[in-house]
């Protein structure tokens, strides 16, 4: 355990993790608040500790888990089924879904994982709950006519939209990546969350949904003040989904759903499985109450349930976005 307020990082960045730590344990009650300057993947890390807690759990040892000094935070614990917010100021493997890389640099990237226990009743549009808990952190007013504001793309990437702008106009400013593993009698939410802070030194030619930072809405924007924003509205949403589900944050996310009313191009994840090989094009309606994307292909409304979601224009539809 770190005994000062805050820790200054060999980059510069100041993180609060006293503050972060007493702002969520009483909401979160065993947890542990770490900051590591470079690992692979936070995600990958937190999941291998859940597996290696059940493993030593079934054979008895997990008395045995041991405290380390692997990173200035409060409690690192190599095993742990237990809440933990595991921050890295930089991933040299962050992933993406689908597998995709998801590219951050020290300082100009907020990437972090939180793992909760969870037992919802219906883990259905769950992380739209989290786009919506964390765009409406970052962005309380939404959906402005003459400020950029932030949108969610179906299903788990925020996009930073100009004014009055729709989804062909709007560029990412950060993702998702959510999983799961068993812990005990519930299981252990991980997410995610990649957000640019600052430009990035890419080339943004080769970022197909263009790239967006929240230095444009914030001029003084770091990873560790946007963290500070984020981290309890986060917290309380992942308890608020577990006792309402999804249908406590539809009406915010219908508020942000860019791609309501445009023509798209839906991958894997249709409800029809003769479709979900090639894919279908159509026209986004919202999304269903278990958060399924709601397509009107013609005359009939499909439901795609997980996959990729591309916006394109189609004349024919006489729909573009």
């Amino acid at each position: 355990m770190n005994n000062s307020s805050t820790m200054i990082s060999e980059s510069g960045l100041q993180w609060n993790v006293e503050q972060l730590y007493h702002q969520l344990a009483p909401r979160l009650p065993n947890l542990s608040v770490e900051v590591v300057s470079q690992i692979p993947s936070t995600n990958t890390a937190l999941l291998e500790r859940a597996r290696i807690a059940t493993r030593l759990s079934s054979e008895g040892d997990l008395a045995q888990v041991r405290r380390s000094t692997e990173s200035l935070a409060f409690g690192r614990r190599t095993a742990d089924h237990q809440p933990c917010l595991l921050v890295a100021e930089h991933q040299t493997e962050g992933r993406g879904r689908q597998g995709r890389v998801w590219q951050s640099e020290a300082g100009a990237s907020l990437t972090f994982s939180l793992a909760v226990p969870l037992a919802p009743v219906d883990w259905s549009g769950f992380s739209l709950a989290v786009g919506v808990a964390l765009a409406d952190a970052l962005d309380p007013t939404g959906t402005s006519t003459s400020t950029p504001w932030i949108g969610i793309k179906w299903p788990n990437d925020l996009w930073l939209m100009p004014p009055g702008g729709t989804a062909n106009s709007g560029r990412k400013l950060g993702g998702l990546l959510i999983e799961t593993v068993p812990a005990g009698a519930l299981r252990l939410a991980v997410i995610g969350v990649g957000l640019n802070v600052l430009p990035l030194s890419i080339d943004r030619s080769q970022v197909a949904s263009g790239f967006a930072c929240l230095e444009e809405l914030d001029r003084q924007a770091t990873a560790p003040q946007v963290l500070a924003r984020i981290a309890l509205p986060l917290v309380e949403a992942l308890q608020r989904f577990e006792r309402e589900g999804f249908a406590g944050f539809a009406e915010r996310f219908a508020a942000r759903d860019v791609l309501r009313g445009c023509a798209v191009q839906a991958g894997a994840g249709l409800s029809d499985p003769a479709r979900a090989a090639t894919g279908v094009h159509g026209v986004a309606e919202g999304v269903s109450g278990n958060g399924a994307l709601r397509l009107r292909v013609l005359d009939e409304l499909r439901e795609v349930i997980a996959g990729d979601v591309s916006v394109r224009l189609q004349p024919a539809l006489d729909r573009p976005c």
